[in-house]
C-alpha cells in the first residue's frame, strides 16, 4: 500500500508498513488512508520544520490559526469530536533509525500519563537515528520516493517557532492502494476542494510566489519608484488630468533650459532648425510678467532630427549661456489636445451635458454666441426678461416717500416743496384759526 503526498517542493512516495507492522498498528493505516481519501490533507501546512530532524504536517489549519482543534481522526469527522483522537499504540520493535520515516505525532493522554493520543498529525524524519522520536511517535511508514523533496524542506528558511517563511503545504494526494472498506457514512469527494477561507488566513508567503532573493537593494529601490509612478499615474487618470495612465511624452520634442532671459522665440528656432524642419519652438514665459523662465520646448517634425540635435546642442552656448538639452518628459500638450477634443465633442452633442442643454451652458460663466465686449469673445451671462421685470417692478422716483426725521433732510425736502413736517402743520391750523377770529 502506497501514497503519494504532492507537495508545493515535489511529491513524496509514501510504503505502509503493513509486513513489518504488527496487528494493533493496522488501525494507523486504516485512519491515514481514508483521511487522504476524502482529501482531508489538501492545503495542510507543513508548520513545523526542524533542520536535521523532523517536519510535521497533517493538521488542516495548522497550531497557528486560532480556529485550528489540532486535526482530527477520521472517526472524529464521522461521529462527532469526541472521538476526534484515538488512543496510539506504539511497537517498541518499530525505530526512526532511518531517514525518510513517516510516523503518527503522539500527545500524552490527560487521563493516563501512560497513554498517547493520535488524530490526524504526522511526522516525516529528516536525519537517521532520531532516538529521541522513539516511543513518543508511531512509525506506521516510510518515504520510498521523493528524497530531494525532503532536502528541500530540511533547507527551508523558517521562523523562531519553525514555520517556514515561505508556505510548504501538500497540495494533493493519491492512494495507489486502499484494502481496508469505507467506513460507514465516508464520501469522498469527486475532485479536490477549494481551500477554506480559514485555511487561506493562514498564508504567510504563497508557496507560488516568487521571491527575488537576489535582486540587491538598488533594484528593488527602482521597482518601488516604478510601482509608485504607475499608481500615480492611474490617479492622474482617474481625476482626468491624462488620456491613460500609459501616455508617454512625445519622441520628437526637446526640452532646453538655462537660456539666457534674452533669449526669444526667433533666435532659438533659427539655431535648431538646421538640424531639421521645426514645428513649434516656444520659450516658457510668466504668464504675469512675461519674463523668460529660462527653458523652452522645441517640436521637430521628425524624431531623427531631434535625436541629433539632443546629440549636438548639449552644453553649446547661446547668448552666453550654456544650455542642457534633454528629451521633453512633459504631456501637458497631448493632455491638453486629448481634453480640447473631447470638450468640444461634448459642445457639439445634441443636448448638451447628458442631454440636458442648460446643464453644459450654466457650467461656464460666460456665453457662447462669439459676441463679447472688451474685445473678446466673450459677454455676461443675463436674462433680459428678469432685467426687465426688476425695473418695472421699482417705485418711481417721484412716488418714493423717505420716513426719516432727520432735520436736516426735513428742512432739505421742505425747501424742495415735496415735504411738510407734521410739526408744521399743526402751527398753521393754529394761525388761521386765530385769524378767523
Amino acid at each position: 500500500m502506497s501514497v503519494i503526498l504532492e507537495t508545493s517542493l515535489g511529491e513524496i512516495v509514501i510504503d505502509l508498513l503493513v509486513d513489518n507492522a504488527p496487528k494493533c498498528c493496522e488501525k494507523y493505516y486504516l485512519y491515514f488512508l481514508k483521511l487522504c481519501k476524502i482529501k482531508y490533507y489538501n492545503f495542510s501546512p507543513f508548520h513545523s520544520v526542524q533542520k536535521g530532524f523532523s517536519c510535521q504536517t497533517g493538521d488542516p489549519l495548522g497550531p497557528d490559526s486560532p480556529e485550528s482543534d489540532g486535526g482530527s481522526s477520521i472517526w472524529g469527522l464521522l461521529s462527532g469530536p469526541a472521538k476526534k483522537s484515538f488512543i496510539a499504540k506504539i511497537d517498541p520493535k518499530l525505530k526512526h533509525s532511518q531517514r525518510g520515516t513517516v510516523s503518527m505525532a503522539t500527545v500524552p493522554s490527560p487521563n493516563d500519563p501512560d497513554e498517547r493520543l493520535a488524530a490526524s498529525q504526522f511526522i516525516i524524519t529528516l536525519g537517521d537515528n532520531i532516538d529521541y522520536l522513539d516511543g513518543k511517535a508511531a512509525p506506521f511508514g516510510i518515504v520510498v520516493e521523493g528524497f530531494d523533496t525532503l532536502d528541500k524542506i530540511n533547507n527551508a528558511f523558517t521562523n523562531a517557532n519553525g514555520r517556514p517563511l515561505k508556505d510548504i503545504r501538500i497540495r494533493h494526494t493519491i492512494i495507489l492502494e486502499d484494502p481496508y472498506d469505507d467506513p460507514p457514512g465516508l464520501v469522498a469527494p469527486d475532485s479536490s476542494p477549494a481551500p477554506t477561507k480559514a485555511q487561506l488566513a493562514t498564508v504567510m508567503i504563497a508557496d507560488d510566489e516568487e521571491l527575488d532573493e537576489e535582486v540587491d537593494e538598488v533594484a528593488m529601490e527602482k521597482l518601488r519608484r516604478e510601482r509608485e509612478a504607475r499608481a500615480q499615474a492611474l490617479t492622474l487618470e482617474m481625476v482626468g488630468d491624462l488620456p491613460f495612465a500609459e501616455v508617454k511624452p512625445p519622441e520628437n520634442v526637446l526640452f532646453v533650459c538655462k537660456l539666457n532671459p534674452v533669449t526669444n522665440d526667433e533666435d532659438l528656432e533659427l539655431i535648431f532648425s538646421r538640424f531639421g524642419k521645426i514645428l513649434s519652438c516656444e520659450v516658457i514665459r510668466d504668464k504675469r510678467t512675461g519674463d523668460s523662465l529660462q527653458y523652452a520646448f522645441i517640436e521637430f517634425e521628425n524624431q531623427k532630427d531631434c535625436e541629433q540635435a539632443y546629440f549636438k546642442m548639449q552644453g553649446v552656448l547661446i547668448d552666453d549661456h550654456r544650455i542642457h538639452v534633454d528629451f521633453s518628459q512633459s504631456v501637458s500638450k497631448l493632455s491638453d489636445t486629448w481634453r480640447d477634443a473631447t470638450n468640444s465633442k461634448r459642445a457639439g452633442r445634441s443636448g448638451g451635458f447628458g442631454g440636458i442643454a442648460s446643464l453644459e451652458k450654466r457650467r461656464h460663466y460666460r456665453g457662447d454666441d462669439g459676441r463679447g465686449q472688451n474685445g473678446g469673445n466673450y459677454r455676461m451671462v443675463f436674462d433680459k426678461d428678469d432685467i426687465r421685470r426688476n425695473k418695472e417692478s421699482r417705485p418711481e422716483e417721484g412716488s418714493r416717500r423717505s420716513r426719516s426725521r432727520s432735520p436736516r433732510y426735513e428742512s432739505k425736502e421742505s425747501r424742495r416743496g415735496g415735504y411738510r413736517p407734521r410739526d408744521q402743520d399743526k402751527h398753521d391750523h393754529r394761525d388761521r384759526r386765530e385769524r378767523d377770529r
